[in-house]
């Protein structure tokens, strides 16, 4: 989910965010040995008209999965010793596989700790302490902040991340996590204070993870993909968050965005680095957008990305830009490239509303057959946030029917011959109407009115068939099948965001988890492959994968943090890797 910070804008001294977080407590989390998975049902039947819950169609295997690092006794109460917890109740922070690489037969993995708290303290801008039975959020009652006033409450429940990398031959998961803590008390700090391992990429034997740090900037962590061993770390003060890296034509390219979450816009780096200068780049694009998901279509580098803060213009709202080619002039990217990038299509082309338009973000992107694929992402809540700011309501009733009407699911787009006369971009999951906000109806208080989005979609409604699934997190090719992994809010929307005076009766639904779906042609519609979070209904989301082969790594997210007793009738929280067979 994407991360703004609401904190003053001011930038706190590094070395002094970093030395009070020496004063956190130490965490001890480790991955489970490798199991073989199974399919946990998701509560209760479905609805008359609810589409069939699908459970994997691919054989899978839980790899690893987080376990409890910490106990919770209430909210701003002192952390008791453990696990194993004497008093309170074990607690599993970290949350989401973030970053993923591969070298050889490791596959490198990073996390990232509480990020649904962040993310609803930081970018919804509601940092109130919450405690249900799934998870709790205690912003500016945790006791980091309490002992560290510097961190802001916003992103209280931060937690440090952790790196891990599987070994295929051996079916073994290693924790590096410490080769950073143990290098030095500077690699140590930079650890604690970023907000998780968010991209991860491999060349020429480094791995490279990165995430946005607590200082507005990025923290950068290499390793010898090889040997294992840690190269060193550094933190970045001209970018605020990186995604994602892609490999294409014999180098290493990163999108990163600028100023305070990405807010500021956005650039594509190009790594010109070796292992004993692991952390060397040279700009490639500057962006008016933060930079997203990236990919390599027909000798071009292709890159999805967010709306700025304000969005005022079609090339700050989310979109799709597209590189020179690669073997044009010096081989791949170079400086000369930076100002020739163009955007080949946006989100008002399809969002009618002009400041939802301003709150989409684009997700996944994947080259198949003659197609570019990509999708969109809608932080839940953000366009009501948007429009609630730009016409305030006036009365419940109506706030209520903002918040309705301005709800958003993802939608699946593919394109070819980007940039020609005949440019072709099919919408194959959308709505050919949305409803829009129009502050002129009903005789100037305004009002809701359906309007064209200038598409048909050829398959199917938005949400792949499912209004909850908002983000399309991740494509990629694997075994010559696309894969499209999505993030499902209703587990949320069922656990507590259903409980305010809007409340959502959701009936007996039984959907809840991230949904995978697989494109066996790129000519012909999706078929779901599993659509209750692979094993786990509290997966609501599948944030990364990786392909090698037939092999495909997912990389899931869940931040269920107090669901850890392996007896109740509920499956339990953390991150979880799994690797699925698709040949």
């Amino acid at each position: 989910m994407n991360i703004r910070r609401r904190y003053p804008t001011r930038r706190h001294r590094l070395g002094a965010v970093l030395a009070v977080l020496l004063l956190t407590l130490p965490f001890t989390a480790t991955p489970a040995t490798a199991t073989p998975a199974t399919a946990t049902p998701a509560p209760a039947d479905p609805e008359p008209g609810q589409r069939a819950s699908v459970t994997s169609t691919l054989p899978y295997q839980l790899i690893a999965k987080a376990r409890p690092d910490e106990c919770f006794n209430g909210i701003g109460v002192v952390y008791p010793a453990g696990p194993p917890c004497a008093q309170g109740q074990p607690k599993v922070n970290q949350a989401y596989v973030w970053g993923l690489a591969q070298v050889g037969t490791r596959v490198w993995f990073g996390t990232g700790a509480n990020v649904h708290c962040v993310v609803q303290g930081a970018t919804l801008g509601e940092p109130q302490p919450v405690a249900i039975p799934d998870y709790v959020c205690e912003y500016g009652e945790s006791q980091i902040v309490k002992q560290n006033p510097i961190v802001p409450a916003a992103v209280g429940d931060q937690r440090r991340p952790e790196v891990f990398y599987f070994d295929q031959t051996t079916r073994t998961v290693v924790r590096k996590t410490t080769d950073i803590e143990n290098a030095s008390a500077a690699d140590q700090l930079r650890l604690r204070a970023t907000l998780g391992l968010r991209a991860g990429g491999a060349f020429n034997n480094v791995v490279l993870f990165g995430g946005p740090g607590l200082n507005n900037s990025i923290n950068l962590f290499a390793f010898n993909g090889t040997t294992g061993a840690f190269l060193g770390s550094t933190n970045l003060t001209a970018y605020g968050n990186i995604r994602h890296f892609v490999v294409a034509e014999g180098a290493l390219y990163a999108g990163v965005g600028i100023g305070r979450n990405g807010e500021d816009g956005g650039q594509v780096l190009r790594w010109t680095g070796s292992l004993t200068n692991p952390f060397s780049f040279v700009t490639v694009a500057n962006l008016p957008a933060q930079a997203a998901d990236l990919t390599y279509f027909k000798g071009r580098i292709y890159v999805s990305s967010w709306s700025t803060a304000l969005a005022s213009t079609p090339q700050q709202t989310a979109g799709l830009w597209m590189s020179p080619l690669l073997a044009d002039g010096q081989p791949g990217l170079v400086a000369g490239d930076a100002g020739s990038w163009r955007q080949v299509w946006h989100a008002r082309m399809y969002e009618p509303d002009p400041v939802i338009a301003g709150t989409y973000g684009l997700g996944g992107l994947a080259a198949f057959g003659d197609y570019l694929y990509w999708g969109t992402m809608h932080v839940p809540l953000k366009s009501a946030f948007a429009l609630r700011l730009r016409y305030p309501q006036p009365s419940d009733e109506a706030n209520c029917q903002l918040l309705k009407s301005s709800l958003r699911a993802a939608v699946v787009f593919r394109g070819r011959d980007f940039g020609a006369t005949n440019q072709q971009v099919d919408l194959l999951y959308g709505a050919s109407e949305l409803s829009t906000y129009d502050p002129a109806a009903n005789a100037g208080v305004g009002g809701w009115v359906n309007r064209p989005t200038n598409y048909t979609p050829l398959y199917g409604s938005q949400g792949i068939g499912n209004g909850y699934n908002n983000y399309l997190w991740k494509m990629t090719v694997a075994g010559g099948k696309l894969f499209v992994g999505t993030m499902d809010w209703s587990y949320l929307l069922k656990g507590r965001l259903g409980s305010g005076r809007c409340g959502h009766d959701m009936g007996e639904y039984n959907d809840y988890g991230g949904d995978l779906w697989m494109f066996s042609t790129p000519d012909g519609p999706g078929t779901p492959v599993d659509t209750v979070g692979v094993g786990n209904y509290l997966n609501y989301g599948i944030r990364n994968m990786l392909a090698d082969g037939s092999r495909l790594y997912l990389g899931m997210a869940n931040p269920m943090n107090l669901r850890t007793d392996p007896n109740d009738a509920v499956p339990e929280g953390g991150w979880e890797l799994i690797e699925m067979t698709v040949g």
